[in-house]
């Protein structure tokens, strides 16, 4: 190869390879840094080395006695965002799956404007999309109102600020991103195969279990990454839906950075939430990976 093919080639890799390097490696080396130093007296870092920003994410250290121990709170917060993440995949997959089957199962004129009524949510703003749920699910909101009026029960039902309220709302949001790369999936999907399958007497439960999903699954696989991903770090609608009683992990490293004053622990926070969703995209790749070799062996 040329100097000048070479060149050529750099040149052409160049604008990438710097807009990586300034605006994710390098930030999150900062991220990294600040980590390890110790905290400002009224915010920022010293620039003195410290792990304390590290021990902290899972230890705290009693003021009296100096004795180590678990730190719940910052555990239970972590446990409640895994678990939320992982409900809101789940409770996405249930909806997503049948809507995305209809809407691939609908006449080719007939799909755009089905997807078009997916994407709507899309060009809301998050916070008017949070507040929304919040509208119906509060004690004066529209469900509470029309179960008292239907007699199913006489006092309003306090939703709000629960972890169901935070689960109710991270699931309307990520929604569509579960219904998407699924109907891409099922639109690839050869139907004759489920006809196929009817004709030899299965029935229709085992034909989805045999014969659809695993001819889907990467489509969910992919969705499900895009839900978990963005669900484990969300910020506003646990804000809004849980107030400060359905705190995740998002929330806890604003408010770090915030009122608690100590950026170490924010930012080992957030590389906790990093390495959260690198053991997710990992495992995301050798499931796909692993699917292939099995198709090509």
């Amino acid at each position: 190869m040329s100097s000048s093919e070479t060149w050529r080639r750099w040149g052409l890799v160049l604008p990438a390879v710097t807009i990586i390097i300034l605006f994710s490696i390098l930030p999150l080396g900062v991220v990294i840094v600040y980590s390890l130093l110790t905290p400002g007296d009224y915010g920022n870092v010293k620039w003195i080395f410290s792990t304390d920003g590290w021990f902290s994410v899972l230890f705290e250290r009693d003021i009296f006695d100096d004795t180590v121990s678990l730190s719940d709170a910052n555990l239970t917060i972590l446990g409640r965002s895994v678990g939320l993440s992982l409900a809101t995949t789940l409770i996405t997959l249930v909806f997503g799956l049948p809507t995305a089957w209809f809407i691939a199962t609908r006449p080719a004129s007939q799909r755009g404007f089905w997807l078009f009524l997916i994407t709507i949510p899309f060009w809301t703003n998050l916070l008017v999309r949070t507040i929304a749920v919040q509208e119906m699910i509060r004690s004066e909101g529209v469900l509470n109102r029309l179960l008292m009026a239907l007699g199913i029960i006489h006092e309003p039902l306090q939703m709000m600020f629960t972890n169901f309220a935070v689960l109710l709302g991270m699931a309307y949001v990520f929604l569509p991103l579960m219904v998407l790369p699924v109907y891409a999936a099922i639109e690839k999907f050869d139907f004759r195969l489920a006809e196929a399958g009817y004709d030899l007497y299965a029935s229709r439960l085992y034909c989805l279990r045999r014969v659809i999903l695993p001819l889907v699954r990467p489509g969910i696989i992919a969705g499900s990454i895009l839900v978990f991903v963005p669900s484990l770090g969300a910020y506003v609608t646990p804000r809004i839906m849980g107030g400060g009683k359905s705190m995740m992990l998002g929330n806890l490293i604003e408010m770090q950075f915030g009122q608690g004053r100590n950026w170490p622990l924010g930012a080992a926070l957030s590389i906790t939430l990093t390495i959260l969703v690198l053991v997710a995209l990992i495992w995301y790749t050798r499931i796909t990976s692993t699917r292939k070799e099995r198709n090509h062996g």
